[in-house]
């Protein structure tokens, strides 16, 4: 028996599209009852921002073929089949492999990706014209258990500063769960790996003046309960849940951008979801409509590194997927470390 399909007729740059829709009843988020029709209405609802957040850049689909509860797995490469106005871009990636990834231009792009049953999207900290250099400063609150989206709004305002410090403007959204995501605009001047040392060197700043509140202990064992600094969100190929992108939890919350105002008036990241988000735009709308229109540079924050370098601060641990880095200290928890015959 042939599944259900709906077609759904898409605003675009050339003219409407027709998009096809199957399984428009399946539930994605069975506890609130959102199907997969409902959700792609709302890639149509809030496409411009999205866009202008997500599109023109290289981007993960996180991909759940039944519902959030099932089974989920990344597509990077445009599947056989894909639309013409899907398009790609080939990548370099941290292993020196070169392959296409996705590029969602236009509405019509992200209703497909919600057809192929997308909930979550990743894009890239760099546009599709230069992968290798990326146009935002992402800096990654993430609240350690014993402490939690409080935290990190409390910690917040204190790297804005420290980002100011530096020549940077600091805009602000929700992580869609417990986190902070703190993005500046910068000039693609510098590579993925120096972008990551700028965030290093912007998270030991911050640690600095907040110690018992902040921490860039990768090893988990040691952060405490504390706000870490998660400096390997910086890397190529890493990636956080997009502006307006769904996330897979049960209440369907939204990585939403908001105000500096928002953060201190005591904002509920919780009330950020598929069924809010658009009238929120509607009301007040994109707080990042401004985001890209004076970039800065990380020259300052580079020179910070090189600081704490010649103070004796060296380079952190990446990621266990990653090759062996220059400089990059042994990938060894210190409590094994530690023990007789550890290497």
């Amino acid at each position: 028996m042939a599944s259900e399909r709906i077609t759904l007729t898409v605003p675009g740059p050339e003219g409407d599209r027709e998009v096809g829709l199957s399984s428009p009843n399946r539930m994605l988020w069975p506890e609130l009852g959102i199907t997969k029709h409902e959700y792609a209405e709302y890639a149509i609802a809030v496409s411009e921002p999205f866009l202008r957040a997500n599109g023109h850049r290289p981007v993960s689909l996180e991909r759940f073929p039944d519902s959030i509860d099932g089974e989920r797995f990344f597509s990077k490469n445009p599947p056989k089949g894909a639309p013409a106005y899907v398009d790609q871009v080939v990548c370099t990636y941290n292993s020196g492999r070169r392959h296409p990834q996705v590029v969602l231009n236009e509405t019509a792009a992200v209703v497909w990706a919600v057809q192929m049953n997308t909930v979550v999207f990743h894009p890239w900290a760099s546009l599709a014209a230069d992968t290798d250099n990326p146009v935002e400063l992402r800096i990654d609150l993430d609240p350690q258990p014993g402490t939690d989206f409080a935290d990190a709004a409390s910690v917040a305002p204190a790297l804005r500063e420290v980002l100011a410090e530096a020549g940077l403007t600091a805009f602000l959204k929700t992580s869609g769960n417990r986190g902070l995501h703190v993005f500046c605009p910068i000039e693609p001047t510098h590579e993925f790996l120096d972008v990551r040392h700028a965030v290093i060197a912007a998270g030991r700043e911050l640690e600095r003046r907040m110690p018992d509140r902040v921490t860039t202990n990768w090893w988990k064992e040691e952060r405490g309960e504390r706000v870490f600094v998660d400096f390997n969100q910086a890397n190529r190929d890493r990636t956080m849940a997009g502006a307006y992108s769904a996330r897979a939890l049960p209440a369907a919350t939204v990585a939403t951008p908001i105000t500096w105002d928002e953060l201190e008036a005591g904002v509920e990241p919780s009330a950020f979801t598929v069924r809010t988000v658009p009238q929120r735009l509607a009301d007040i709308g994109d707080p990042w409509a401004e985001l890209q229109a004076d970039p800065g540079r990380i020259d300052t924050l580079l020179e910070w590194w090189q600081r704490d370098l010649d103070a004796g601060l060296g380079e952190l641990p990446f990621p266990p997927e990653f090759p062996k880095m220059p400089g990059e200290p042994p990938r060894v928890q210190p409590s094994r470390a530690r023990q007789p015959g550890a290497d």
